[in-house]
């Protein structure tokens, strides 16, 4: 039998020195112990591991929590901490530094006492960053959930709607079928605003002869999926056609190049190459793609600074664009698994430029 995510975790723990380690990321929280609730913390150990939740969860803890003693704390959770650690004997008690405000720390040290707190960071996510089959499967669906919104929003578009219009339209259609909400506001850019990278929807109305782009996703069973297609409502120019163009092959390019072994900057230059031998490198100013799950921003990182090697089991965007101010710009953006020979797309929307 595998090792379960609380055994890779100790392992970890037990190379870096560390005696125990209080997790108080809710997205770790989560990864670890599968609790959808809003109010936890986990204590692990070498030999313990608690989950501790207040009155409101305990029952929804026993339900949905294995593997871990379920604790109800008191008031302040941090004394039922010094209270678990005392009795194990543990004087030193390991934390994530990128979730603990500093006020919050003062505290957690005044209460302590005489067990000293450690910072950590990249401990659960390091683990995050390389999916197992289960969660493969979950954004699968989730990129299927948001492919099937593309083909449902290509019947609603017309000039005359606003952009919040749309976005409200492509939300309800996730949520009922299946989606606890959208994984981020979505964007729905169009005409010269498409050439904010991130023009989440405002009232501007849609016209002919532009551009619209979608930039969505949808949040399901807790994973993110993350999409952009652009399309022209009417008909397309010869400049829509041409950015269009070498946007899909930088696109294109990339998918078919992408590897593991390949560190994020190289990945990211796949699709730069392309856009800047076409005269419009600084015109996509943003990176080639990010990791998803969890969170819709996760490692590793396709771009210009990104020195983490992809691995198998690894899921990125991959999401070039070129964005003209005054005009507008085009985006295209699809999810992929790093594979160990290459990658898998798992978004499946066509990538046509179509005329709506």
């Amino acid at each position: 039998m595998g090792q379960t995510r609380l055994d890779k975790l100790r392992v970890k723990l037990a190379e870096s020195g560390l005696d125990a380690l209080f997790v108080t990321n809710p997205f770790n929280r989560r990864y670890l112990t599968g609790f959808t609730g809003t109010s936890g913390y986990v204590l692990i150990t070498a030999d313990e591991a608690w989950f501790l939740t207040d009155f409101r969860y305990t029952e929804q803890a026993a339900e949905q929590v294995r593997d871990f003693s379920i604790v109800m704390h008191k008031p302040a959770v941090i004394e039922t901490v010094k209270e678990l650690l005392d009795a194990a004997k543990i004087k030193r008690l390991a934390f994530e530094q990128g979730d603990l405000i500093y006020g919050t720390y003062l505290d957690y040290s005044a209460k302590l006492g005489d067990i000293t707190l450690i910072p950590t960071s990249n401990l659960v996510e390091g683990l995050r960053d390389i999916k197992d089959e289960e969660e493969i499967a979950v954004l699968e669906e989730a990129a299927d959930l948001a492919d099937k919104t593309f083909t449902h929003i290509l019947g609603y578009l017309k000039p005359g709607i606003t952009e919040w219009d749309v976005a409200l339209e492509m939300e309800m259609f996730m949520r009922k079928n299946g989606a606890a909400s959208s994984s981020f506001d979505t964007i729905i850019a169009s005409g010269e605003r498409s050439a904010l990278p991130h023009g989440v929807a405002s009232s501007r109305v849609l016209h002919g002869d532009e551009f619209v782009t979608m930039d969505y996703g949808a949040l399901y069973k807790g994973y993110c999926s993350d999409i952009t297609r652009t399309v022209v409502l009417g008909k397309a120019t010869e400049k829509h056609r041409e950015i269009y163009k070498i946007v899909l092959e930088a696109q294109l390019t990339c998918l078919a190049g992408l590897k593991p072994g390949m560190t994020g900057q190289e990945g990211d230059a796949l699709a730069r190459d392309v856009i800047a031998k076409a005269g419009y490198g600084d015109r996509f100013g943003h990176g080639t793609g990010h990791g998803i799950g969890l969170e819709i921003h996760e490692n590793p990182r396709l771009g210009k600074l990104s020195d983490t090697v992809l691995k198998p089991g690894m899921v990125v965007t991959v999401e070039p664009g070129i964005y003209l101010p005054g005009f507008g710009g085009v985006r295209i953006e699809d999810d992929v698994v790093v594979t160990e020979t290459g990658i898998r797309v798992i978004t499946k929307s066509t990538k046509e430029l179509l005329e709506i």
